[in-house]
């Protein structure tokens, strides 16, 4: 563009909680009680699994890997969209929000390759029951594995949205640091590169879940093939709360990536993020609390049983 003269964005404005000015005391608190139960249920599993030794096997120890992911992920956007609920000056520095944006994408697709994994070790320990436990080295490697995934995700989507150049307006019609309202701000070529950062994430997400569908069709199989009812329940419900985040996880996130072009409302772009930044790990921990009697045990022996 000829005799362009673009200034350099300093800071953003987040506006996404400005479409709701008489709620926003009331989802503080609300959001607030929501983010220390999610800290407190993931900090319990956490210290769960490291105190009984019993739940030292390949299936807690993702599940604590997970509960790790998710406390980071929860941390990187919740305190400052609670700060920015009771403030009036909803400012956040470039490089604050180019933070935000790798480390959001990096837990976010952490949590999506160890929920991964964790249905591949599903389909060892049912499909291939006399097959030994997959040892403490090679769980590590695997959750190393995801979290060196999680990273390049989030370094590719990062880098790529901010080597554009951003002109004109500097407010973001969202909560947090996320990839389309940023793009809405982006002078240069803006199609090629939101098209490239959603057929990537698109793309891992969808092999991901294809790779989750695949062990589960498996381990249908298998416990069909189980003669007694009794056992057919018994090695469902070691997948039950395994399954039940995974529709969780990819349903709000398929609302997100999957969701037709189009305007969208400042409400309507706002509700849904809360869906995954701050429902899905409010869930999460109940659901696998609630459906593993172990884990349950466990809590009230190593806590509960010395009140």
């Amino acid at each position: 563009m000829q005799g362009a003269n673009f200034s350099a964005v300093t800071e953003f404005i987040l506006i996404g909680f400005s479409a709701f000015p008489h709620l926003q005391l009331m989802f503080f608190l609300l959001f607030l009680l929501m983010y220390l139960f999610t800290l407190l249920g993931n900090l319990l599993i956490m210290a769960t699994v490291w105190k009984e030794h019993s739940l030292h096997t390949p299936m807690y120890l993702f599940l604590c890997a997970l509960s790790i992911s998710e406390v980071l992920y929860t941390f990187t956007i919740i305190p400052r969209m609670l700060a920015d609920l009771l403030s009036t000056h909803r400012s956040i520095p470039f490089k604050a929000c180019a933070s935000q944006m790798f480390f959001s994408f990096t837990f976010g697709f952490t949590h999506s390759f160890l929920l991964t994994v964790m249905g591949y070790d599903r389909y060892v320990a049912i499909c291939h029951p006399l097959h030994p436990l997959m040892s403490p080295r090679g769980c590590a490697r695997l959750v190393a594995w995801s979290w060196a995934g999680g990273s390049v995700m989030g370094l590719v989507v990062t880098t790529a949205v901010f080597q554009l150049t951003f002109c004109g307006s500097n407010v973001i019609r969202h909560f947090f640091c996320h990839v389309p309202p940023l793009m809405k701000l982006a002078c240069g070529n803006v199609s090629t590169v939101a098209k490239g950062v959603g057929l990537v994430c698109i793309t891992t997400l969808l092999g991901c879940g294809v790779l989750i569908l695949l062990s589960y069709a498996f381990i249908v199989a298998a416990i069909l093939r189980i003669p007694s009812a009794e056992g057919r329940h018994k090695a469902f419900s070691t997948c039950a709360s395994h399954l039940t985040v995974v529709v969780v996880h990819y349903g709000f996130a398929s609302a997100i990536y999957l969701k037709p072009k189009g305007p969208q409302s400042l409400e309507g772009d706002t509700l849904t993020g809360i869906t995954y930044t701050v429902l899905t790990p409010f869930l999460s921990p109940i659901i696998f609390s609630l459906r593993k009697r172990e884990l349950k045990e466990a809590v009230k022996k190593a806590f509960l049983s010395k009140l």
